[in-house]
């Protein structure tokens, strides 16, 4: 009985089930050695990982709506009314009126916050700027031309995920 071989190849490129492993215990590491180093924007204790969703998801999309934030964030409206509150109260976040329809509340971080925020981010990225430095020129233009396949892959998802819903 005959056994087809497969080609060299195919049999060392990986599937993506086991790119998508490396990948992701990959970027995962990178995050940990990171938060080792650069520490954390807020104590680990201050903010639920919830909340710290919420803050992260205004610091991108400052003036985003409660009801906008629940639907990007997956969580229901009252649930983000429920943190809005929280982070209000703890000086974190803004709510404000809408101009244009009073009924909605468009937030943004506190200036304090976004200082925070902007301080701990200048500490990450001078640490991974430090480390890209320690590179070999190719493994820089390695990384930097997988950047935008990284925003494509997370694009993708994204776009699997809404058609799921």
């Amino acid at each position: 009985m005959s056994r087809s071989v497969p080609q060299p190849e195919v049999a060392a490129r990986p599937t993506s089930l086991l790119l998508a492993e490396e990948l992701f215990d990959a970027v995962g590491a990178l995050r940990r050695q990171t938060r080792r180093h650069a520490g954390r924007p807020w104590p680990i204790d201050m903010l639920a990982g919830n909340q710290v969703e919420l803050v992260r998801l205004v610091r991108r999309q400052p003036d985003i709506s409660v009801a906008e934030a629940a639907a990007d964030l997956g969580f229901a409206p009252n649930t983000v009314s429920t943190l809005v509150r929280q982070l209000t109260d703890m000086g974190l976040l803004k709510r404000d009126a809408d101009p244009a329809d009073r009924r909605v509340a468009r937030l943004r971080l506190t200036a304090a916050a976004t200082r925070r925020v902007a301080r701990w981010r200048d500490r990450r990225t001078s640490l991974a700027a430090r480390a890209l430095d320690e590179l070999s020129a190719e493994d820089r233009a390695a990384l930097a031309a997988a950047v935008p396949v990284i925003v494509r892959l997370t694009a993708a998802l994204a776009e699997a995920s809404e058609r799921e819903v």
